[in-house]
């Protein structure tokens, strides 16, 4: 796939963040988008401001029987994705031994259980459609586990096994899988957020990356790559 233009993406979790600016780029290089978020009403919202054709959905990952849904509605409407970026994810923190197991649940179920449930629908449509690139979004707290991250880093540390094994099973498909670790990104996902801005890592650079992995040669695959700030607080 060298390039975006005239190919059908499917952006998880492109309501905000890293997803809309993912979205906003692949729409820019000609891509027609259809990005979602749970709530139908914010998924069009943004695919109205986004333009070019893009199109909102309401889909809850978490769901087998939602993510289905949504690709049989995209099959009605593109014939089915060419691209697909696994990026809804939450986050959330504490000790295990204060965490509800419905919080727990909630990150496994959306950050892992979520990307199967995309994947599995995707990879048949797009053998059909002679390969495709799928991208998961991690993080660095993928091979850096932190205190207080024990759903996160489980659910991220799970993504990159997953995403490593399917790049092997889908290769000879013609599907390219690659995921993207970024570390610090001004979002508003996460804690301290607000105290990025000056330094952090914004959505455009991680949707650059995907864009070049994209254009990069077929018999290369980059499957897996790392984003850092290049200038971080300095610590002491």
């Amino acid at each position: 796939m060298s390039d975006p233009a005239g190919k059908v993406a499917l952006v998880t979790g492109g309501s905000r963040g890293i997803g809309r600016g993912i979205a906003e780029a692949l729409a820019g290089a000609g891509a027609t988008v259809v990005l979602t978020a749970r709530a139908a009403a914010d998924a069009e919202r943004v695919a109205r401001e986004i333009g070019r054709g893009s199109v909102g959905l309401a889909c809850d990952v978490r769901s087998p029987e939602s993510v289905a849904a949504l690709f049989q509605a995209i099959d009605r409407s593109t014939g089915g994705p060419d691209i697909l970026v696994n990026n809804a994810g939450i986050g959330l923190f504490g000790p295990v031994a204060d965490m509800d197991p419905a919080d727990w649940r909630a990150v496994i179920e959306t950050n892992l259980n979520g990307v199967f449930y995309c994947c599995h629908e995707a990879i048949p449509r797009m053998r059909k459609r002679g390969g495709g690139y799928i991208f998961n979004i991690s993080s660095l707290a993928g091979k850096n586990a932190f205190a207080n991250g024990g759903a996160y880093n489980a659910s991220k540390f799970g993504l990159n096994g997953f995403s490593e094994a399917l790049m092997m099973e889908v290769r000879y498909d013609n599907i390219r899988v690659s995921y993207l670790m970024p570390g610090s990104v001004a979002t508003e996902f996460g804690r301290g957020s607000r105290d990025k801005a000056d330094w952090a890592l914004t959505p455009a650079d991680v949707a650059e990356v995907v864009l070049d992995l994209l254009r990069s040669p077929a018999r290369a695959l980059y499957s897996r790559v790392e984003m850092r700030p290049s200038k971080p607080p300095r610590k002491g």
